[in-house]
């Protein structure tokens, strides 16, 4: 860590700082002191390696409270001349109000890891504050003896103080150090990350929201490379929360997101998948969305993040162009697989609050319902204008699409979805796409039966129109209960149709669209009755396709129904697995080893088992048990102890059969040996 990387948050005045002191500024002078060791005062929580020490600097402060309380009730004025002496005092307060604040809010762990830095600090403060006190003329202000007394007591403390500078906890430091420089995926000592968590205090989930938050907020006015910093800082974090949350149930004292724990610290869930949690909360994420750097965050987070007049990007520091969030409804349905898959319910998504109808102008309200009136006119062209301006308008902002929705647009323009012009068709979809992604809206599209509508767009409409139509039935099936009414509209087979032939934005849309409606069970034996599977086969096939990681996620999903097994099976895709267990992506590998867990499981396991080993995947899995994501991780070493069960019963099968021959041998060669003496007899 540099030594530049706090000076910005931890700026104290120079001490050799002088200010001109105007005529009659004394009374001023002596409220502004008064203000900062109230403010001083107000700071309290000191919950980090160096609570000794800010403690005692912000008692020492409080003890002048009195000398300047008689200084501002006294009824002589300051003499001029001895002013300057206060305003050195000042300069100190406002240097130590800066180190106890840091002390009080700042991150935790970046104290610890800076603790060269924070000591020369808390020295250069002893000292401004010991300096200011000596040069104070005492006789010739008017301030008690008492008062004189305690303060001359502070000055001796502040004395002794610098001469003894407090030793630094280094088993603390070594043991922050020694895991801010490791690799990510790499294990730590319990026995380290328990005492990590005692001595930081970072003990309860708030403690842990907090460091994150505070880890974020120092690392915008640190030095050196934000990216990096926040990255490795978050990984030791991230380390340091697993285990609480694992090891140390009784002192969390809940549940989070469905993650239940044993009496003896065992987690009974699995570890959260680092793609799915906030980078500022670390918890998984129940609404993520996307800031304009393209980073995904937990939107009460980000919001919170916002709210204290941030304009950066947490994780990347780089400036946001703007602050609005956009839905990361495919990350949202991921997280929703991943908790379906390891049986935990998925997190519920906080309700936006309702926009009233005067979130839009007046003038904005009035030229919507003027464009409501032209969508119900008989001529073709004034609809045509109409739906393509209202789907400008839902396309702008959050307050449009309330407006637009409450003001009755929405079963106009699903009335639209089947007329004959092919571009009124492709407005009214689009329009119903820019409303969808309002919250509030998706219900009301669902309810005034758009989805028939929206189907046939799908089958008959334009090619942009069809991919719009795609969009609009994934942004919709985000609510588990849409995805059921949508497969049952007969939305899959136009959507298997789209992913075959569609241009390659289409594919996209029908994919994440058939990736969210399959994570329904009731949809997957349709899309695989709808001939998905050899599409997917295809699309891997392809060479340098762009379409694998959603392919394979597909695959993925589908493996676990027996009508997805067995077409995939039958699609000879155990070779295509297994090379992208070789070389493809992370995500990649741990989808295709995925797929192998379904396809080598049931009666057909030993045939997929061989095949699988005979293209080489056992020494691949190994290689993903020992450095895949989490996921993957599991799903080698449930595929490893298969084939090691697998091998276990060909060795006992062959064993048997060699027994049962050599069984039938030793008659046989004993029954030639008595020929070969009787013929020998004979012969004599």
């Amino acid at each position: 860590m540099e030594d530049s990387s706090m000076q910005s948050k931890v700026s104290v005045v120079s001490p050799d700082r002088e200010e001109e002191v105007a005529p009659g500024a004394s009374e001023e002078l002596v409220q502004s002191l008064v203000d900062v060791v109230g403010e001083i005062s107000a700071i309290s929580e000191f919950k980090n390696a160096y609570r000794r020490q800010f403690c005692n600097l912000s008692r020492r402060i409080k003890l002048l409270g009195p000398l300047i309380e008689e200084l501002r009730e006294s009824k002589n004025p300051i003499p001029d001349n001895e002013v300057e002496s206060l305003g050195q005092l000042r300069i100190a307060l406002e240097s130590a109000k800066e180190l106890l604040r840091l002390g009080s809010e700042g991150s935790k762990i970046f104290l610890v890891l800076e603790t060269d830095h924070v000591n020369k600090r808390f020295c250069e403060v002893t000292s401004q504050l010991e300096q200011a006190l000596a040069i104070i003329p005492f006789n010739k202000l008017d301030v008690s003896d008492e008062v004189r007394e305690q303060v001359e007591l502070v000055y001796a403390q502040l004395k002794r103080a610098k001469e003894r500078a407090d030793t630094a906890d280094l088993e603390l430091y070594t043991d922050l150090l020694s895991i801010y420089n490791m690799d990510p995926d790499a294990s730590v000592d319990p026995v380290i990350l328990k005492r990590l968590a005692e001595k930081l205090q970072l003990i309860t989930i708030p403690d842990l929201m907090q460091e994150s938050l505070a880890l974020h907020e120092m690392v915008v006015s640190s030095g050196g490379d934000p990216g990096k910093v926040v990255e490795k800082m978050s990984n030791l974090l991230k380390k340091i929360k697993d285990f609480v949350q694992t090891e140390s149930p009784e002192v969390t004292g809940k549940v989070k997101n469905g993650v239940s724990f044993l009496a003896d610290g065992q987690s009974k869930g699995p570890v959260i998948p680092n793609d799915f949690r906030c980078p500022i909360s670390l918890e998984l994420m129940k609404d993520p969305v996307i800031v304009s750097t393209g980073q995904t965050y937990e939107r009460s987070c980000i919001e919170q993040w916002l709210g204290t007049g941030h304009n950066t990007c947490p994780k990347t520091q780089q400036k946001l162009s703007s602050h609005s969030l956009t839905p990361n409804y495919v990350l949202r349905s991921l997280i929703a697989q991943w908790c379906e898959s390891n049986g935990l319910d998925p997190p519920k998504v906080p309700a936006l609050p309702n926009k009233s109808q005067s979130a839009c102008s007046a003038a904005e309200h009035s030229r919507v319902l003027d464009l409501l009136q032209k969508l119900s006119s008989q001529s073709l062209d004034d609809q045509r204008l109409a739906v393509g301006e209202l789907r400008l308008l839902a396309k702008r902002n959050t307050e449009n699409r309330a407006c637009i929705a409450e003001a009755g647009a929405i079963p106009l323009l699903v009335s639209l979805l089947t007329v004959s012009d092919l571009r009124t068709q492709e407005h009214a979809v689009t329009a119903l796409l820019n409303l969808s992604i309002y919250e509030d809206n998706k219900g009301k599209i669902i309810t005034s039966g758009a989805v028939l509508g929206i189907v046939h767009v799908l089958k008959r409409g334009s090619m942009e129109a069809r991919e719009n139509a795609a969009a609009t039935l994934f942004s919709l099936s985000v609510i588990d209960e849409n995805k059921v009414t949508i497969g049952a509209a007969g939305a899959i087979p136009p959507l298997v149709s789209l992913l075959s032939n569609g241009t390659q934005r289409g594919k996209k849309d029908a994919a994440t669209a058939l990736f969210n409606l399959c994570i329904y069970q009731g949809n997957k034996g349709k899309a695989v009755r709808a001939g998905v599977i050899p599409i997917l086969m295809d699309l891997l096939l392809e060479p340098g396709s762009s379409m694998m990681d959603e392919a394979l996620a597909i695959l993925a999903i589908l493996s676990s129904h027996p009508e997805g097994k067995v077409a995939i099976g039958a699609a000879s895709a155990v070779p295509v697995l297994v090379d992208v267990i070789r070389n493809g992506s992370s995500r990649n590998k741990e989808n295709a080893a995925a797929v192998l867990v379904h396809l080598c499981n049931g009666d057909q396991q030993h045939r997929y088992l061989i095949e699988a080993q005979e293209h080489g995947v056992v020494s691949l899995l190994e290689e993903l048990a020992n450095n895949g994501t989490d996921r993957g991780k599991r799903k080698a070493t449930l595929l490893l102890e298969r084939f090691n069960r697998f091998l276990g019963q060909q060795q006992q099968a062959e064993a048997q059969l060699e027994s049962r021959t050599q069984g039938r041998v030793e008659p046989l060669i004993h029954v030639l040996e008595q020929v070969q003496l009787d013929n020998s007899t004979a012969d004599v």
